[in-house]
Formats: structure tokens, C-alpha cells, sequence
């Protein structure tokens, strides 16, 4: 999108004006934990931004759901209660049901081709009516790794889903398509997921290989399905009433910064995405890998459901076959 390679080109030169900007210190928010990628990147954006600006500018991070979970930290964007945030494009989805589009099962083929769709001028536009819509300005995306399923049970097909208490982000996209597996799907924070699975409060999640390494989800599991079925994106927003008071010079920094951050998100998944997978499987746990053939009808049903929610499908596919 030409707005954003105009925003980046003029980091520079922006730079050398700082000194006439209205020093602030922005307040982001993000869920995830201290150790996370999207937190080290939110945490260099600040940084940079800071060098940037020549010190008029700093940005305090807020990891771990200080500020509240996704749905509180998008209402205070609304108000402008908060400057920022990393956040998952399923939360936004709930406010903007086009964006429920990235959510398609299997619309990414594999972690990388995930990345090459939401660097796409096709992606990049559907952030275009957030302000309008949401109250927020998207300035890019980043994301976390592509799904994968972990069970305190065996699962050996689809059918071994039917009935089970399934962890899911609370959003509209992951829910229908639980519910098309036969699933019983459970919607709940991060921070509650490692108890609930050590003491049978959900069977299974759908979680990112980094976050089954990492916070170590497989200690109370049987089975790891490697499925890769969903992407999960991320974006970088802005609350649309703290963007209007920015001026023009600030806005093309703190846009192009915070762009560049998130899309470093693509490039750290790619890379450490299949070392994770290993790690996990390493673990002696079941182990399967999985494509869509595992998950039958219930992908058919999910493209039924959404192609009456979304006028976004049809060109985010073709976008995904250009970038195959």
C-alpha cells in the first residue's frame, strides 16, 4: 500500500524535525507474556522510536494483560484511554468481521507462505476502514505461528474431537469452526490455559508451537496434532483519536516504526517455527502431523458460513494463490 512505503521512506527525514514534535509517552498494551516475540518487539519499537525522535518520544510497554485482556485494551484505543497496541486480529475481527477472512482453514500453506499473504497490498488494504469501523488505525501486521491442537488424550482423527472441551481464542472465526469439528469449544485468556489443561478444565487447546514450547503446555498432554490449520495474524494499532492529534511528521515516524516492527514478527516465526515443532516432538509425546483431510467436512462448512459473513474470501484466496 502506497501509504505505508511513503511512511517508511520518510523515517529519515522525519527524524530531523523531531525536535519540533509535542514530546509524549505512549502507552501500548499486548497480551502475551514478557519473553514473547510480539512483547521484544513492541519493546524495540519503543526503543526505536525513542532514538528516533531524539528523546521527545517514549513508549511504555505493557505485557501480560496489565492494561486488561483484548476486549478492554481495544475499548480504551476507542477512547483514547490507551495510545497503542499489538493485538490479534481476531479480537479486531469481533469489531470487523472482513478481517475474519484470514482465518480460512488452510488459506496459508505453510508458515511462510502465511507471512507472503499478510505482506500483500490485498492484506494491507483490509486495514484501510478499521478507523471508521473500530476507532483504531492499523498501521501493518505481524503474527504468531499457525495452529496446532494439543490433547490430554489421544486423537487420532477428527472424531476424537467430538465432545471435547477445546481451549480457543474468544472469537467468531475459531468458533464456528470448532463447532463444524463437533468440538466444544472454550473460550479462554492465556494466562489461564497451563492450569486448565493440568487439571481437566478443557481436554485440548489450539495453540502456536512457540507457546506450547515455551509455557510448556505439552507437560499435560498426550497428544500433539500438528495440523497448521489456521494462520494467526497480529497488527500494530494506534487509537484513531490519539493518531488525530499527532502531527503529520509523527505519524509518518511512529507509523513506519511500528510497521516495521510487527512485519519483524513474520520473520521470526518463519525461522524458529520449525525448530519449535521439533522441540515438541522431542518431548516422547504423540506426535502427528496432519493435513485437511483430518478435519472432513468441517472446512466446507466453515467457508459456507463465512462467505456470507465476509466480501474479503474470494480475493484474500486469490491473493494466497498469487503468493503460493
Amino acid at each position: 500500500m502506497k501509504h505505508f512505503t511513503k511512511l517508511i521512506a520518510s523515517v529519515a527525514m522525519v527524524a530531523a524535525s523531531a525536535v519540533a514534535s509535542q514530546a509524549a509517552e505512549f502507552r501500548l498494551g499486548l497480551i502475551t507474556p514478557p519473553p514473547h516475540i510480539w512483547t521484544k518487539a513492541a519493546e524495540a519499537f519503543g526503543a526505536e522510536l525513542a532514538e528516533t525522535s531524539g528523546g521527545i518520544h517514549s513508549v511504555s510497554v505493557f505485557p501480560a494483560r496489565q492494561l486488561g485482556n483484548e476486549a478492554e485494551m481495544l475499548q480504551q484505543l476507542q477512547t483514547g484511554a490507551l495510545d497503542m497496541a499489538f493485538m490479534t486480529v481476531a479480537e479486531v475481527s469481533n469489531r470487523a468481521p472482513e478481517l475474519g477472512a484470514f482465518y480460512a482453514p488452510y488459506l496459508a500453506k505453510d508458515i511462510g507462505h502465511a507471512g507472503r499473504i499478510l505482506r500483500s497490498d490485498m492484506a494491507k488494504s483490509m486495514l484501510e476502514p478499521l478507523p471508521g469501523q473500530v476507532g483504531v488505525v492499523g498501521v501493518g501486521y505481524g503474527m504468531a505461528g499457525l495452529r496446532q491442537i494439543v490433547s490430554r488424550g489421544e486423537v487420532s482423527s477428527a472424531a476424537d474431537l467430538a465432545g471435547l472441551k477445546l481451549r480457543i481464542t474468544p472469537f467468531t472465526p475459531i468458533l464456528d469452526f470448532y463447532n463444524a469439528v463437533g468440538a466444544a469449544p472454550t473460550p479462554m485468556p492465556l494466562p489461564s490455559v497451563y492450569d486448565a489443561l493440568a487439571n481437566g478444565q478443557v481436554d485440548a487447546i489450539d495453540m502456536d508451537a512457540e507457546l506450547i514450547w515455551v509455557l510448556k503446555y505439552y507437560d499435560h498432554a498426550d497428544t500433539v496434532v500438528q495440523s497448521d490449520h489456521m494462520m494467526f495474524p497480529m497488527v500494530g494499532l494506534v487509537s484513531a483519536k490519539v493518531w488525530a492529534g499527532l502531527s503529520e511528521d509523527d505519524r509518518a515516524m511512529i507509523g513506519a516504526l511500528m510497521a516495521k516492527h510487527v512485519d519483524s514478527t513474520i520473520d521470526s516465526y518463519v525461522e524458529k517455527e520449525a525448530g519449535w515443532l521439533e522441540q515438541i516432538e522431542g518431548t516422547g509425546k504423540t506426535f502427528t502431523k496432519v493435513d485437511a483431510s483430518f478435519f472432513g467436512d468441517a472446512i466446507d462448512q466453515w467457508n459456507a458460513i463465512w462467505s456470507e459473513k465476509t466480501s474479503s474470501l474470494d480475493a484474500l484466496r486469490a491473493t494466497a494463490a498469487e503468493t503460493e
